[in-house]
């Protein structure tokens, strides 16, 4: 009874602790001025709910609670779903920024993220706990972090992807679902 009496306010914060917060980076910036350099400090955090649902922010503060403050804000603000299959993504796909690009493959049951730094976040957030990765090209932290979202971007689900190609969806998994079926 007591849950229905709780304000809005209460509830949207509740809400909001759905997510996981994973600080990728803290990096000190500087900018020359005519008096010399004035230093901020850069925070990028990556929020997930393990569920599919991810979201990136960047901010920029004086003080690095305050940059995480301003960072987790808009992550939050920035949320967009990913299409995942079971444990693992869709299909292979390769997501480019700037110089960086990354690799997500798919892979079966129980082989775990293989995946470093930035990508690792990322997808642990998302809730993916079976994936190959490669980060090829730039190793910028963040670009590596915005090639991963833009991979994931890509993805299509089985279901859409059949239905508009107009085949069964059996023919679209990855080979050790299809075995499974078969067997």
């Amino acid at each position: 009874m007591a849950e229905y009496n709780k304000n809005p306010e209460q509830q949207d914060f509740e809400q909001q602790d759905a997510f996981e917060e994973r600080v990728i980076e803290i990096a000190r910036v500087a900018k020359v001025v005519k008096g010399g350099r004035r230093f901020q400090f850069r925070v990028t955090v990556v929020v997930g709910d393990k569920k599919g649902t991810i979201g990136m922010g960047v901010g920029k503060a004086n003080a690095v609670p305050d940059a995480m403050r301003k960072a987790s804000e808009r992550a939050r603000k920035n949320l967009r779903q990913v299409s995942l299959t079971g444990t693992t993504v869709p299909h292979e796909v390769i997501g480019k920024v700037a110089g960086a690009r990354v690799l997500l493959k798919p892979a079966s049951p129980g082989t775990g993220v293989i995946a470093a730094g930035g990508v690792r976040a990322v997808l642990e957030v998302a809730g993916v706990r079976d994936i190959l990765t490669k980060s090829m090209g730039s190793a910028n932290v963040l670009n590596v972090v915005m090639a991963t979202f833009a991979a994931l971007d890509q993805m299509r689900s089985p279901q859409k992807e059949a239905q508009r190609r107009g085949k069964p969806v059996e023919d679209l998994m990855p080979f050790w679902e299809r075995r499974k079926q078969h067997a």
